[in-house]
């Protein structure tokens, strides 16, 4: 008994806090403003000098909920009001009905839990919205079916705007809605590049399915965990490589007052697909590729292609000209980079699902020092690969302490 004990206090423990303190003080301040603000923004508008009135208590519940842990599905703006405004209408209901209290009150939350899970809005704080509709006193009571828009509506109104603003302030993503599915770079039907080896959304959902429990995470907050995992797993195993390692250094760039027959030239003198555009500090401000030169020159098929490419390129001699002229015309400036001390791993999510082909890569100061392409990506994934083959040969194949080499199998 006394060995056992230990084991079953342990596992009664809770499991050791992974946010920060920056963030614990985040969420109860904004609990601390919503509830504020709701409170005093009720009062206000209802003029009535009973805080039950104006404050009800299941909102402490929400605010903890909004603002300590947004990502969840249960912290959702629909889940908020639907959760709480089915729980309350339930709730006046039973209380109406079934005199006695108790059984009111249980009626009212086996009510109310099946409500709220087949208007998939299950918000835990709603459970006693519905027990302060049945338990509330003698002033909710007379406020009948009011109860429901004053003060339930109304501060579930309030605390969820609040949320909201806070939230977007604090840098969070809420209301957290669920993200489409990654891009496919060519807009087939095909899964995405990570999608074909590994597991995919529609794996997730199944097993979430098999599960058959409500989980307080949302299917992307998963796929997004998972797909993190896979990345630390990759360097751990194969060690840091970062983008300085791989990068090309001797970059060919223009600038934005660089004429569009200069820059051609260069992409075919140098057989490339993209310059990279600086300015004088040698910062990234755009970058233009060949799809740019034959988007712009409007050249929808193969017939006098040649002939309007280098009407396009030909420079203007007068001063107004309504055709572009310089590269700063028609480049992307909505350009992803990559810092120097990016890990590799960080980059096959872009170059594979997100379609990026190439990343300038910046260094602290944000000017250029490199590129990174997909074939460079490629070229470092093997050797890093190699290298993890050759590191598992050797370690099977060195002696062990009786001189003899190890007989591991080799793996298939």
């Amino acid at each position: 008994m006394n060995l056992t004990l230990p084991r079953w206090v342990a596992a009664l423990l809770p499991a050791r806090a992974t946010v920060s303190q920056t963030e614990r003080f985040r969420s109860g301040l904004g609990a601390l403003l919503g509830i504020l603000l709701t409170g005093l923004l009720s009062a206000a508008l209802l003029k009535s000098p009973v805080a039950a009135a104006w404050l009800i208590a299941p909102m402490g519940a929400s605010a903890v909920l909004l603002f300590g842990v947004p990502a969840s599905p249960l912290a959702q703006p629909w889940s908020i009001l639907g959760g709480n405004l089915v729980a309350a209408l339930i709730g006046v209901t039973c209380a109406k009905l079934i005199h006695a209290p108790v059984p009111a009150a249980a009626v009212a939350i086996f009510f109310a839990v099946g409500a709220m899970f087949a208007l998939h809005c299950v918000h835990p704080p709603s459970g006693a919205v519905a027990l302060t509709a049945v338990l509330g006193g003698p002033e909710i009571h007379a406020a009948g079916y009011g109860f429901v828009l004053v003060p339930v509506a109304l501060n579930s109104i309030l605390l969820l705007v609040v949320a909201v603003i806070y939230n977007k302030a604090a840098g969070r993503r809420y209301p957290h809605t669920q993200q489409p599915d990654a891009r496919r770079p060519h807009q087939t039907n095909d899964p995405a590049p990570m999608a074909r080896l590994g597991f995919s959304a529609q794996d997730i959902e199944a097993v979430v399915k098999d599960y058959d429990q409500v989980l307080d995470v949302s299917a992307d907050d998963l796929e997004n965990l998972f797909r993190r995992t896979e990345m630390h797993a990759f360097r751990r195993r194969f060690g840091d490589t970062f983008c300085r390692d791989i990068m090309s250094k001797d970059i060919v760039s223009v600038e934005f007052g660089t004429e569009l027959a200069e820059a051609w030239t260069l992409m075919r003198e140098y057989s490339i697909e993209a310059l990279p555009v600086l300015n004088r500090a040698r910062h990234v401000i755009g970058i233009v590729t060949r799809s740019d030169f034959i988007y712009h020159a409007d050249l929808p098929d193969y017939a006098g292609m040649r002939g309007r490419l280098r009407a396009f390129l030909r420079r203007t001699d007068h001063t107004h000209s309504d055709k572009h002229e310089v590269v700063g015309q028609i480049m992307s400036t909505q350009v992803r980079t990559a810092a120097d001390s990016t890990p590799i791993a960080e980059l096959v999510h872009l170059m594979s699902d997100a379609g990026f082909h190439r990343l300038p890569v910046i260094d602290a100061q944000s000017r250029l020092v490199g590129m990174v392409t997909q074939t460079d990506l490629v070229a470092a994934l093997y050797e890093t690969g190699l290298a993890r083959i050759d590191g598992d040969h050797e370690a099977r194949s060195r002696p062990d302490r009786s001189g003899r080499k190890s007989r591991q199998p080799h793996p298939h």
